[in-house]
């Protein structure tokens, strides 16, 4: 069973036009810190957090669990930040296909997570991913009507 570091790596490799920089065991040790018991990373890859083409210096790892997406990411000199998505809060996802690179938006009920530079090649698999298991997990949020 490959670590949450080796998806990431497999991810690089596939589509290595993304834009990332060297720190990517650090951040995906972030998510590793928080998984929940049972819960085990389906999809992982990485992109910048942030919705500035030009900036290249906000690399996050964002990981696809059985019960949420994560987006981890150490900082340079001390401390960290995480973004839990669980499928409740979620409600669209945006692509967009530039000249040179990929952007996905992912919009939830508090706020909008914008990932960028991502290899153009890459933006089918990310969204396939994403939709099948959010689709999936929705179903299980539906309410049900009062009487």
């Amino acid at each position: 069973m490959d670590s949450l570091y080796d998806k990431v790596i497999i991810f690089k490799k596939k589509f290595p036009k993304t834009v990332t920089w060297y720190r990517l065991k650090k951040h995906c040790k972030v998510i590793e810190k928080h998984l929940n018991p049972g819960e085990e990373v389906l999809y992982a890859f990485a992109a910048q957090k942030n919705d500035n083409p030009l900036d290249f210096f906000s690399t996050s790892v964002i990981a696809l669990t059985n019960k949420r997406i994560l987006i981890g990411q150490k900082r340079v000199l001390f401390g960290y930040g995480l973004t839990s998505i669980t499928p409740d809060l979620f409600n669209d996802m945006e692509v967009y296909r530039g000249i040179i690179w990929g952007k996905i938006t992912i919009d939830t009920v508090k706020e909008v997570i914008i990932l960028t530079n991502l290899d153009k090649k890459s933006l089918p698999e990310i969204e396939t991913n994403i939709s099948e298991f959010m689709m999936k997990e929705k179903k299980k949020y539906v309410q049900i009507p009062r009487a």
